[in-house]
């Protein structure tokens, strides 16, 4: 009998360890279940929103959350708070995951062969000469200027011929401006940097005369309108000063509205959709956000404040601003003595 009952105490205490690794096995399976349910519950979202229609597709994303569930969204509907916690996981860090973040927007575009819009400008044989007149006649004086003001009125009538002296400012200059790289232009005052970058942006004043061929991917300016494509950042001040930096941001997206990037998001998506391929879902709400117009000015003005920028002046705003919400713009910025046209690009 002690046997046999030390066999049963031994069965017993057998079951009870088995039943306590039964437990402990079934708890990490429970976890592991839950795990693997999420996965599967945010596929099946997923594979829904891929069956959409490409317009609704692209107005359609799956957010997570704070608790760290999924959920499916309208992106025209995206919050406040939704676009703190998105940008919050996309740029937690800004001088560590800025540059992460935009090499993420680059990949994904580049995964599927889709190709970013560039733009090569060349000027070629640029001649720009103004009028004005010397000596003592270009005194501001109000003598000086009744005077040339009765001399314009008969030079218009063809009664009295012009005294102006004409005074060149470029000449015979030719270059290119190769896409996806930055140009710096460097020289003394008076040396004519602001006059070639207001050419090249199309905004050279009626009063000079000009000559010469200034292209856009083979393009002359006659052929579009230059304001669409370029942007010229004057050194002066052209904001309104009761703007907050906010409101500032947000007007000049509103201004320059989505351009391009709804077509290529649209591409975009109808590309990743043939190759079977899920983007990260936070990045695909941001960009889908940037491309959607009403979200474009919020998601874009946040992302720009919450990156460290320079913001000692209106221009600091202009020029961290532009970036991010062009795919396809020349920028060309005036400062001092120091003149840059950008090509902006993705990354």
């Amino acid at each position: 009998m002690e046997g046999g009952g030390g066999g049963e105490i031994f069965r017993v205490s057998s079951a009870r360890l088995s039943s306590s690794n039964i437990w402990r096995n079934t708890g990490l399976e429970v976890f592991s279940k839950s795990s693997l349910e999420e996965d599967d519950e945010e596929a099946l979202k997923w594979a829904a929103i891929e069956k959409l229609p490409t317009y609704l597709r692209i107005r359609r994303g799956i957010l997570t959350e704070a608790e760290g569930q999924a959920r499916e969204i309208d992106i025209e509907s995206l919050g406040l708070l939704e676009r703190k916690n998105l940008l919050e996981r996309l740029v937690k860090i800004a001088e560590e995951d800025n540059e992460k973040f935009l090499l993420k927007l680059k990949e994904r575009i580049e995964r599927v062969g889709l190709d970013m819009p560039t733009i090569e400008v060349r000027f070629e044989h640029l001649d720009v000469e103004a009028e004005a007149y010397v000596g003592g006649r270009a005194l501001p004086t109000i003598f000086n200027f009744s005077v040339n003001m009765l001399e314009g009125f008969l030079n218009y009538l063809h009664i009295l011929p012009s005294r102006k002296k004409p005074l060149p400012i470029l000449h015979d200059v030719s270059g290119i401006i190769k896409p996806r790289r930055m140009t710096l232009l460097l020289g003394p005052p008076s040396s004519g940097k602001t006059t070639l970058l207001l050419a090249l942006a199309g905004k050279l004043g009626k009063e000079l005369k000009s000559s010469g061929r200034v292209t856009y991917n083979g393009h002359g300016m006659e052929e579009f309108v230059p304001q669409r494509t370029s942007a010229y950042i004057s050194q002066h001040d052209v904001h309104i000063g009761e703007m907050t930096v906010r409101e500032t941001l947000a007007f000049s997206a509103r201004c320059q509205g989505v351009g391009p990037r709804y077509e290529m998001l649209a591409e975009l998506s109808r590309r990743e959709k043939t190759a079977n391929i899920k983007p990260d879902p936070d990045l695909d709400i941001y960009m889908k956000a940037a491309s959607l117009e009403g979200q474009e000015t919020n998601v874009i003005t946040d992302y720009i404040l919450k990156v460290p920028m320079s913001l000692s002046d209106s221009k600091g705003i202009v020029l961290a601003f532009e970036p991010e919400i062009a795919f396809l713009t020349i920028l060309v910025c005036s400062e001092g003595t120091v003149r840059v046209a950008i090509e902006q690009r993705v990354g």
